[in-house]
């Protein structure tokens, strides 16, 4: 048998912890010395104790996992399958919020110095041939559909000649319900490769982790209100040109931001 320090070092939960689980009867120690109360633990206990660790880590309240314990392993998948439902929806929930706050920070912060970071220029953009797939995604399925991406040209034998990029559909941004493709320059021929015709573009890059990307995309509104003759026709492109795999640090990152454009009738 083990102490309550032993068992505590064992299975790395405090010590006030276990008394909590005993004061509750979730996790009663083996044998309690009835002469100073000292409580004793044996080894077939360590399960028990790491199952309750576990449902507690997927959000189950304490007073939920006595019952759960008791339950043949059918019965229990159930009910993790019902608790990961829900945190879906608290995951949802807790996404939104955060686009609040980040909304909120973006309208109160004073950013001019860091649109001055950016050069954004007009520029023509050759002919690429990419293999793409795309879907309505939310932003946090960003990376899954890159690899979904990668496996699909795997399959068909494609070999990557050049850069990934995300290109945005549809009539405005969500981040819950992006119509996005995800696209990698190829070489040779397949099912689903296609190639995007030169442009002209208005472009910037942008330097450092993505969570600041924003100031690009303020960059490049900046830059077509002031020059009114150049009008947007075409999906926003996010190009990766030194992506996660490429850099060591965030601060490395660099993506840049494309929207094709045409001038118009009264300034040619």
């Amino acid at each position: 048998m083990f102490t309550i320090g032993e068992f505590s070092k064992l299975c790395r939960v405090s010590a006030r912890m276990l008394r909590h689980y005993d004061a509750i009867g979730l996790l009663r120690p083996a044998h309690v010395d009835p002469a100073n109360g000292y409580r004793y633990y044996d080894p077939s206990q360590l399960p028990v104790l790491q199952q309750i660790e576990t449902l507690k880590s997927y959000g189950f309240p304490l007073s939920q996992i006595a019952g759960l314990l008791s339950l043949p392993p059918n019965q229990l998948s159930r009910q993790i399958h019902v608790r990961r439902l829900e945190a879906h929806e608290e995951l949802h929930a807790l996404r939104k919020l955060l686009r609040r706050m980040e909304d909120d920070i973006f309208r109160m912060e004073d950013h001019p110095m860091e649109l001055d970071k950016y050069s954004v220029i007009v520029m023509p953009t050759p002919a690429q041939k990419v293999f793409g797939v795309r879907k309505t995604i939310a932003v946090s399925e960003t990376h899954e559909l890159f690899e979904e991406l990668y496996q699909r040209m795997k399959e068909q034998g494609l070999t990557r000649s050049g850069v990934t990029q995300l290109v945005f559909f549809g009539e405005e941004f969500s981040y819950e319900n992006m119509d996005v493709e995800a696209q990698v320059q190829v070489m040779g021929e397949g099912a689903g490769v296609r190639e995007i015709p030169a442009q002209l573009c208005v472009a910037t890059t942008h330097v450092g982790p993505y969570e600041t990307v924003r100031y690009a995309y303020e960059a490049i509104h900046a830059y077509l209100t002031a020059h009114p003759e150049y009008q947007v026709c075409g999906p926003g492109v996010e190009r990766y040109l030194k992506d996660e795999n490429q850099a060591l640090t965030p601060e490395e990152l660099e993506t840049g931001i494309l929207f094709p454009v045409k001038k118009s009738d009264s300034a040619k």
